[in-house]
């Protein structure tokens, strides 16, 4: 009864004007606290690495929360809810982007001649890097008119690689943590990935 009655009340904060732009401001948030700390120097003693795994942490946790809208949609009825999913997969894309240029800048100068290399050779980056590579086709056509231009069946497929994207950042994430031993924060992603996209194979065989 509760439940029914806090529904209502969510569906029309979701549908509110000020929605939207209070989740981009809340999603902003992460990178402009990194950048503050950056300016005035409070990112510890090393702040390059805490620029680069900062942004890293806030890929993952954005993919979780794209993916985590369709399953809190129809498990709580907030139809609303859908209206979020683009801007959070593009916040995804924008944190992955960044740590992507913070290690090529930060640790590799910009200079190419190292960066190539240094993706070829490490297992972690290149994983990595081609989850950013299969992130760009889906922030190109994250707009109605790419919608309007695919067809919806085209553009809900080429969406999927989400999936195989979400997969490939746990496996950087995985392999970047193996060098020291720490699994902790690894394994709280992956309980939370395998829930998501177990729930959405459950959907779509397991009730048949």
């Amino acid at each position: 009864m509760a439940v029914a009655g806090v529904r209502p009340l969510l569906q029309r904060a979701l549908q509110h004007a000020a929605a939207k732009p209070l989740v981009f401001v809340l999603a902003l948030m992460p990178f402009g606290l990194l950048a503050w700390g950056a300016v005035a120097n409070t990112l510890g003693p090393n702040p390059a690495e805490a620029l680069i795994r900062g942004t890293g942490d806030w890929t993952l946790r954005f993919l979780c929360l794209t993916l985590a809208v369709t399953p809190l949609r129809q498990a709580f009825g907030l139809a609303a809810l859908a209206r979020l999913r683009r801007m959070l997969g593009l916040f995804a894309f924008f944190y992955g982007a960044t740590h992507f240029m913070c290690y090529a800048w930060l640790d590799m100068g910009l200079d190419l001649a190292l960066i190539l290399p240094d993706i070829a050779k490490r297992n972690f980056i290149l994983v990595g890097t081609a989850a950013l590579v299969l992130m760009l086709p889906l922030a190109a056509t994250s707009f109605n008119r790419a919608i309007r231009a695919l067809g919806a069946a085209r553009w809900q497929a080429l969406h999927r690689a989400v999936y195989a994207v979400v997969l490939l950042g746990l496996l950087h994430f995985f392999w970047m943590r193996a060098g020291k031993n720490d699994f902790a924060e690894v394994g709280v992603y992956a309980v939370v990935i395998v829930l998501l996209l177990g729930w959405r194979l459950w959907r779509r065989f397991g009730r048949r």
